[in-house]
């Protein structure tokens, strides 16, 4: 029995078909892998217009088609061979590697696992090729007309691996997947007009005129590109690029985060942790910012050779890079005024007056010409500018008559939060003991105490840690507190920064540690529930063993001392407060991310009341 085993293991090669099947399946996973790998060597391939176009969510066709450089006829076959590419010669390129696609695999995985039909022409050739393969057999290689540039036709994936065909999802779902990618290879090269068709419906078209905000404008629409902030800055390990949003435009997942690393879509826990720690204090907990950025790095410092689908990626100065590109991002938040105007309601009995809404234009079909027709570039690139043009005049207001006073346009008024602010406000009063109003330059403001109160403490306490005032309170008898084994581990590799800040522990055997001394003057705080909520906040943010971190997390317990709604302030008391807010840095938001203050405009009370028709 265990002899008949033995033979049934024998050790023996594998077939080339066999192999090929086996290696397409790391690097096509489903329709909108293939859409990847084509898309991005026809981005290597210098192409200006790319079209895609699939059918059943890419399961049955997939069409990509571009204006490059074309495949030389005599190349073609070996452009179909495993690690065969146009990019590296040996293992020395792969430190300077640029293009997007490099390992010479993606064509004969695609061939391996589908009927792939390719037509390419070079500009130096008479004629084109057609090339046709099936399940990584070559079926014919002929000349024929064809315009300069490449096609590939991708049908029937997977039909000859029942097995890996089942795995996929419905139709509608993997086409999702594919609109996704294109709109994320649209938004990394701007400079390219793509156009996407799904069933034979256009979902996507842009321009190729270079301008990312165009293009963020056709993906996410009018309301999130008013909300930009641009970034353009240049640290020694990077160049950072693209556009945030205002903390106003959040989701309460990562799908309007857009990571890049030198033109490639990348998902990187890295530059997310440094996009979200920067909106940290700007937003709410459980919300995710909006942010397009494409960092640009020199070949050493980033390694792009880590998985097949060169999505994830290995920085050789990772805590740098995350340090740098949060502090650019926050500095960035921190010089605007992030004061949420708001509506006030319609009142009761009054209609509403219309204001035109902007149609989904762009996902009616536009007659243009293929992409790699490039005479007809130019006149696309109008037809888009001009449909732009006209949707932000559908949404434009009426102006109101000529002796309407209107406010200043909010980039010209007076900053709240500035000297001539502390001076001429005017405190009016108090509404539902939790809010209070100040009238200041044709606007109301309205301030949340609670949430004010918070803001000042918190930037109370930072102030005092950073400026080495906290000192210690001895505990008598000492607090003993269990910890799991990861916190206990977590605690000590951040002793220095905890004992920065007034602790003082050690180990009381197994998973129990006894504190002697915690913070002192920390507003009568619960002293474990302080501890224990700052180690919890320090696990949320990874094992970075950065003081200043940890000191904003402790700081962030003061919250717990602010004055609450309905808790009642005299006038000089919250005189007090308004002007500490006044002069703080970042006054916007309290350390949850909760707005401190809103602001009503003159001009839309007046709206309101039908003062202004």
């Amino acid at each position: 029995m265990v002899e008949d085993r033995m033979e049934m293991d024998e050790i023996q090669l594998l077939d080339q078909q066999t192999v090929d099947k086996i290696a397409a399946g790391e690097v096509v996973e489903r329709p909108a892998s293939v859409v990847k790998e084509l898309v991005e060597n026809a981005i290597d391939a210098k192409a200006s217009a790319i079209t895609v176009e699939i059918k059943d969510g890419g399961i049955t066709l997939i069409r990509v088609t571009d204006n490059g450089r074309g495949i030389p006829h005599e190349q073609i076959p070996i452009a179909f061979l495993r690690h065969s590419t146009s990019k590296i010669r040996n293992v020395a390129d792969l430190d300077g590697i640029r293009s997007l696609g490099f390992r010479g695999e993606a064509l004969s995985s695609i061939a391996a696992v589908s009927r792939t039909e390719l037509i390419t022409k070079t500009k130096e050739e008479l004629t084109g090729s057609n090339y046709r393969i099936e399940g990584g057999k070559e079926i014919e290689l002929r000349e024929i007309g064809a315009p300069e540039g490449t096609t590939f036709f991708v049908r029937q994936l997977f039909y000859n691996v029942p097995a890996r065909k089942k795995f996929l999802k419905s139709p509608m779902t993997e086409g999702n997947y594919v609109i996704e990618l294109v709109e994320k290879l649209s938004i990394s090269h701007p400079h390219i007009a793509f156009r996407l068709l799904v069933n034979g419906a256009e979902k996507l078209i842009t321009s190729g005129n270079g301008n990312l905000k165009d293009v963020i404008y056709q993906i996410y629409g009018r309301d999130i590109t008013s909300e930009l902030l641009e970034i353009r800055q240049e640290t020694p390990h990077f160049f950072v690029h693209g556009f945030i949003g205002t903390p106003e435009v959040n989701r309460g997942n990562r799908s309007y985060e857009s990571m890049f690393v030198d033109g490639r879509y990348v998902k990187s826990n890295t530059l997310l942790r440094a996009l979200e720690y920067a909106y940290e204090s700007f937003m709410m907990q459980h919300r995710y910012p909006f942010a397009v950025l494409n960092l640009d790095f020199e070949g050493h410092e980033v390694d792009v050779n880590v998985h097949p689908t060169k999505q994830e990626v290995r920085f050789f100065n990772n805590d740098e890079i995350q340090r740098d590109l949060s502090e650019i991002i926050r500095d960035r938040l921190l010089h605007r005024e992030d004061i949420q105007t708001v509506t006030a309601p319609v009142p009761q009995g009054v209609e509403e007056e219309k204001i035109p809404v902007m149609e989904e234009k762009f996902v009616t079909p536009l007659v243009v010409a293929e992409p790699f027709e490039e005479r007809h570039l130019d006149s696309m690139k109008e037809s888009i500018r001009l449909r732009m043009e006209e949707d932000l005049e559908e949404v434009t207001p009426i102006a109101p008559e000529p002796q309407v006073v209107k406010p200043t346009p909010r980039y010209e008024q007076q900053r709240f939060f500035s000297e001539e602010s502390i001076k001429t406000h005017r405190i009016i009063g108090q509404v539902f003991d939790t809010y209070w109003m100040v009238e200041f330059d044709n606007c109301l403001y309205i301030i949340d105490q609670h949430a004010a109160h918070e803001k000042v403490l918190f930037e109370r306490t930072m102030k005092r840690l950073k400026d080495m005032e906290m000192t210690s309170q001895q505990i008598s008898p000492p607090m003993v507190v269990s910890l799991s084994e990861s916190d206990r581990a977590l605690l000590f590799e951040n002793a220095d920064a905890f004992q920065k800040v007034g602790y003082e522990f050690s180990s009381f055997g197994g998973s129990e540690v006894m504190i002697s001394a915690i913070p002192d003057n920390l507003f009568g705080i619960d002293a474990k529930d302080l501890f224990l909520n700052t180690l919890a906040g320090i696990s949320e943010i990874g094992r970075q063993k950065d003081p200043d971190l940890i000191l904003e997390k402790v700081a962030s317990m003061s919250c717990k001392a602010a004055v609450k709604g309905h808790d009642h302030l005299s006038m000089p008391e919250i005189e007090t407060l308004i002007k500490d807010l006044l002069s703080l840095e970042n006054p916007y938001h309290c350390p949850h991310g909760r707005p401190t203050i809103i602001r009503m405009t003159q001009y839309e009370l007046d709206k309101k009341f039908k003062r202004i028709v």
